[in-house]
């Protein structure tokens, strides 16, 4: 006769014996997901800019000793400390060291631009050059030389870099609001789309309009040369000097905004739940992006995708707090420009490859695969 026992195989609980006096444990728990502590993430943001700032110091010792004539490190070292007049003295201290410097500040401006815009829209395809902010700049530069005798304009870097802001924040503000309108008569919220398309239209009407005036005045032609692509060759040997007071205002204007478009990040509602005047900092934000992006085409013509590349290659290093952020688009962008100078100086052959077009060929292909990897609405 069966029992009970034979039928039924007994219930064993944790901890309990099962037959055959084997035991059996709870399963141990899933081990939990480590997580990075504020004092690591500093960290690895301090090791980031350090290996930046690196890469810079490398791109600014090749900037000195590469190009038609390659100089060796003693050359370069003996032309910057005790020069005594040679070729190689004469091709570091008055060629190759001011178009450095100037690639340095265009670098670091343009990046930290780039971080603005991005912030400013919440758009991870919005860079000046793409929102037709630089093409705006050199747009009044050219007209401002064509009728500069007409009203009188002052010749010099002051005249230039106030054109060129006109310019710059004159785009922007028509940019903005075209996708503005846009929008509202989708009867859509902000598309991530609309902002770079209206961008690009507004960029190549307004190259075309320059095209145009530069055809049409002998003058204006002779000026557009330097910026109609982008180039660090060519350039006045103070020029950066004379730029730098204005970058320096840019700069702290970014900075000014950092923190608060941290907040924005979070939403313009919960922005203003935590005490930020959101019209404040947009008006900010884009008198910044205008004054740095004039600036940079106003030394060296309009260089797209610095912005985009720093931008993204910034928040991928260090995240998209711009408290790090910031910082590190500063020698980030400079060694972007500088490696980009040298590569058209080494593949172009007897002739040298604009800054411009090697930038163009680098991010041109980043952002169409950034718009592929895009589902607008």
């Amino acid at each position: 006769m069966e029992t009970l026992t034979s039928r039924h195989s007994p219930q064993v609980t944790p901890g309990s014996a099962a037959q055959g006096g084997a035991s059996t444990s709870p399963a141990p728990a899933p081990p939990h997901p480590t997580k990075t502590t504020p004092r690591q993430h500093a960290s690895h943001s301090r090791r980031a800019f350090a290996l930046t700032c690196v890469i810079l110091v490398v791109a600014v010792i090749a900037s000195l000793a590469l190009g038609a004539q390659t100089l060796s490190p003693t050359q370069v070292w003996t032309a910057l400390t005790t020069p005594s007049g040679t070729q190689a003295d004469v091709i570091v201290r008055d060629l190759r060291l001011p178009r450095t410097l100037l690639g340095v500040l265009v670098g670091a401006i343009l990046g930290v631009a780039g971080v603005l815009a991005q912030s400013l829209t919440r758009n991870p395809l919005a860079d000046p050059g793409i929102l037709g902010v630089s093409a705006g700049a050199a747009f009044f530069i050219v007209v401002g030389t064509a009728t500069g005798s007409i009203i009188g304009l002052p010749d010099g870097p002051l005249t230039t870099v106030a054109l060129a802001f006109a310019g710059a924040l004159a785009a922007t503000a028509l940019v903005f609001g075209a996708t503005a309108v846009a929008d509202r008569r989708r009867h859509t919220g902000a598309s991530t789309a609309t902002l770079p398309v209206i961008g690009v239209a507004t960029s190549a009407a307004l190259s075309a309009i320059t095209s145009a005036v530069s055809l049409l005045n002998a003058s204006s032609l002779d000026a557009y040369r330097f910026w109609a692509v982008g180039s660090l060759a060519g350039r006045p040997s103070d020029l950066w000097l004379a730029l730098t007071p204005f970058a320096l205002i840019g700069l702290a204007l970014a900075a000014l905004a950092g923190r608060g478009l941290d907040a924005v990040a979070l939403g313009e509602d919960l922005a203003a739940g935590l005490g930020v005047d959101v019209r404040r900092l947009r008006a900010l934000t884009i008198i910044a992006i205008a004054l740095l992006t004039g600036t940079a085409v106003a030394a060296c013509g309009p260089l797209a995708f610095v912005g985009l590349l720093v931008a993204h290659t910034g928040k991928a290093l260090v995240g998209p707090r711009h408290i790090r952020l910031i910082p590190l688009a500063l020698p980030l962008g400079a060694a972007t420009v500088l490696l980009a100078d040298i590569t058209g100086r080494l593949v172009g052959g007897g002739a040298e490859l604009a800054t411009g077009v090697v930038l163009g060929l680098i991010g041109g292909p980043l952002f169409v695969t950034l718009i592929a990897r895009r589902n607008p609405r």
